[in-house]
């Protein structure tokens, strides 16, 4: 059946700061004039001014955080004497290890430097151990114990190396110096465990090379082991290394190697049937890595070829549904639609949600209801009883004439009102309905939030936080709840909410799975900022909350892979653009102060809703992948428009796609946490064709 729809086609075809606050008080005053208003400027960039201390110890903790300050800038100043004095004052102070730390990390490479061609002598390192010891499963801990192995790996002291060397705290580097070390030493155990360092699909550290040489040359190295990781290493691009280890094959293993590279390079050599005949494993991979190759270029092809070689290796059955379910998909994404259809039809084993619902979108996108009413039948029970496939099925039964299946859209519809998200939200307004919002707000008693919030790492994270060092806040945080039980860490998300650090809060829930406390996972930050510049540029302060959460969950100092910087990701490009617009200049750095990027962020978007007539939906689009790219849909759509629920549902881009529906259904959210709830879409919205 598959070559039958298959055929035809083959046929068809063959950060760096400058003046920092006179800058950014220079650029708020031209942006007070850009926009007619006031910038307002919150206490403090952190959010952490409302953190509440008992009254009874605010002032000791307030001395002790200078007299730390202080201590730092006498330690830069290389004046022992005065940091000395200033140390003794701060026995008590949550940060204290962070100065001894300080003093250590300077000497790190001394100790390990000093008499290094003698041996050690007891207490040479008294000042290191001590620590460690004083700092065991510490972020600061495991630093300083990094920074110690790396300078004694630097030094060659391999009898201190191999003491110190943590297995659990360690990089791939150490680890093979370590080995070294212990093979100097006479000691040859460590070799057996040298394959998983070897076995890797990338080049290791040429620092592994003498444990490595050691390995292969007490036999540790197998055919069976070479092979595998020829094999990770030619399927994750890595060519010249690939090469490399097929030196160190047998002959038999070698050939095939060889037969495999070629493959690689030109997987069209799978026509040759014959010349893959060979019954072993060897064969049948270097085939399935070529059909995976060739798909790619040619799915009909190598759907076709996939038949043709099982015929003779018999691939067992998961294997070969998993290569055809991986073709069909880019059957459809290479526009082979009604072929991918009738090998579905034809082939049930092949359904899953993805490629059913990439069909769905294509019949939404032609509003092809009969075609939508089939293959939502088709899906997997899972995923057709999801939100989204309920509420699609309730639209295309509103379609149908019979007062039957408009009695079954309004029950599909009325039990997706009930939940709290997108498509809740969309069902809740068909039928007029208030939003479900089941806010729930986590359960942590009040002792233990009372005792996390005396945890050594916890207090530390938080006078980090308080002094500036966001970073280092992040690190004593994140160290702290990755060793914490599920209900420490709701306790976590309570507390930090308490003290301002709200993407701590918002994260703390998405680790436990709980979505129904609606303070923590959308808080309220920056409210008075957001509401001003919302007023001043007439948008609604609920849509810049809903931008914000989605974009960096209120992290002001944030930059993302592609280079977007702060609150609301801007990139420096667009900033600046923006800036121009309001007869000022930015520098990237800038956009890391909440205040600035927060009225440059509401300008850019504002103008997007300006360019779009308001419709929030194409903005948040066009905020997330650019207005050309939004123009460029909205041209292919304006020969057969189609209502705003479908034109989302079928934008080409998952990451936007799911980025409007997060934004609008935040927006929502946001509104009620503000007392000022708003429909979720606007009657021109809801009315809108694109």
């Amino acid at each position: 059946m598959i070559s039958a729809v298959i055929l035809p086609i083959i046929r068809f075809r063959e950060r760096a700061m400058l003046s920092v606050a006179s800058r950014h008080n220079a650029i708020l005053s031209r942006l007070r004039l850009a926009l007619g208003g006031t910038v307002w400027v919150l206490g403090a960039v952190t959010g952490l001014t409302h953190a509440a201390e008992s009254p009874g110890n605010a002032p000791d903790l307030q001395q002790q955080r200078e007299l730390f300050q202080q201590a730092r800038n006498a330690l830069s100043a290389n004046d022992s004497n005065t940091f000395q004095d200033l140390r003794q004052q701060l026995t008590d102070y949550p940060l204290l290890p962070y100065l001894d730390y300080a003093v250590l990390s300077q000497r790190v490479n001394p100790l390990a430097r000093a008499d290094s061609d003698g041996e050690r002598t007891d207490g040479q390192f008294f000042e290191i151990d001590q620590f460690l010891a004083q700092n065991r499963n510490t972020y600061l801990g495991d630093r300083l114990e990094r920074e110690w192995v790396s300078a004694l790996a630097r030094e060659n002291r391999g009898a201190d190396l191999v003491r110190y060397h943590n297995p659990d705290n360690t990089t791939t580097q150490l680890t093979c110096r370590a080995m070294h070390a212990n093979l100097t030493l006479g000691d040859y155990t460590t070799l057996a465990d040298a394959d998983r360092l070897w076995n890797v699909a990338v080049s290791q550290p040429n620092d592994c090379d003498p444990v490595f040489d050691a390995w292969m040359a007490e036999g540790f190295l197998t055919p069976a082991i070479a092979w595998e990781r020829f094999s990770k290493t030619l399927q994750a691009g890595h060519l010249g290394l690939a090469r490399y280890i097929t030196t160190l094959m047998p002959t038999r293993e070698q050939t095939l190697a060889e037969l495999y590279l070629r493959v690689h390079r030109e997987p069209e050599r799978l026509r040759d049937i014959e010349s893959l005949s060979a019954d072993n494993d060897e064969t049948r991979e270097i085939i399935l890595h070529g059909i995976r190759r060739l798909m790619t270029i040619d799915a009909p092809l190598a759907m076709l070829l996939l038949q043709s070689h099982h015929d003779v290796h018999q691939f067992a059955a998961d294997t070969l549904i998993d290569h055809q379910r991986l073709i069909a998909m880019r059957l459809l994404l290479q526009g082979f639609v009604s072929e991918t259809e009738s090998l579905l039809r034809n082939t049930p084993s092949l359904v899953t949600e993805t490629p059913v619902s990439w069909i769905l979108r294509d019949a939404l996108r032609n509003q092809d209801w009969p075609r939508i009413e089939e293959w939502i039948a088709r899906l997997p029970d899972d995923a057709r009883d999801s939100e989204r496939w309920r509420y699609w099925q309730a639209r295309m039964l509103e379609q149908k004439d019979t007062q039957a299946a408009h009695a079954r859209a309004q029950s599909l519809f009325l039990e997706v009102a009930g939940t709290r998200s997108y498509y809740g939200f969309l069902a809740a307004d068909r039928l007029g309905l208030d939003y479900e919002l089941e806010d729930q707000p986590v359960a942590v008693a009040q002792p233990q939030l009372a005792e996390l919030s005396t945890l050594p790492s916890i207090l530390r994270a938080r006078e980090l936080y308080l002094l500036g060092d966001e970073a280092g806040a992040r690190h004593e945080w994140q160290y702290a709840v990755q060793r914490m039980t599920p209900a420490q860490i709701a306790a976590s998300g309570k507390l930090a909410n308490e003290w301002g650090w709200h993407r701590n809060s918002i994260q703390a829930m998405i680790q436990i799975g709980y979505w129904d406390d609606m303070q923590l996972r959308f808080p309220l930050a920056y409210g008075d900022q957001f509401a001003r510049v919302a007023a001043e540029l007439d948008i609604p302060a609920q849509l810049l909350f809903a931008i914000a959460r989605q974009e960096s969950a209120f992290m002001h100092d944030v930059r993302s892979p592609a280079g977007a910087r702060g609150l609301m990701q801007l990139m420096p490009g667009t900033a600046r653009e923006t800036a121009l617009g309001a007869g000022m200049r930015v520098a990237t750095a800038d956009l890391y102060q909440p205040e600035i990027n927060i009225t440059l962020g509401s300008r850019y978007l504002a103008g997007l809703l300006e360019e779009f007539d308001g419709n929030r939906a194409l903005a948040a689009a066009a905020y997330n992948a650019g207005p050309n790219r939004v123009k460029q849909w909205l041209r292919r759509s304006a020969a057969n428009p189609v209502p705003l629920d479908i034109w989302i549902e079928t934008i080409p881009f998952l990451e936007t796609r799911g980025y409007v529906q997060n934004v609008l259904a935040y927006s929502v959210i946001y509104g009620v946490r503000m007392g000022q709830p708003v429909p979720f879409l606007s009657p021109a919205e809801a009315d809108a064709t694109l």
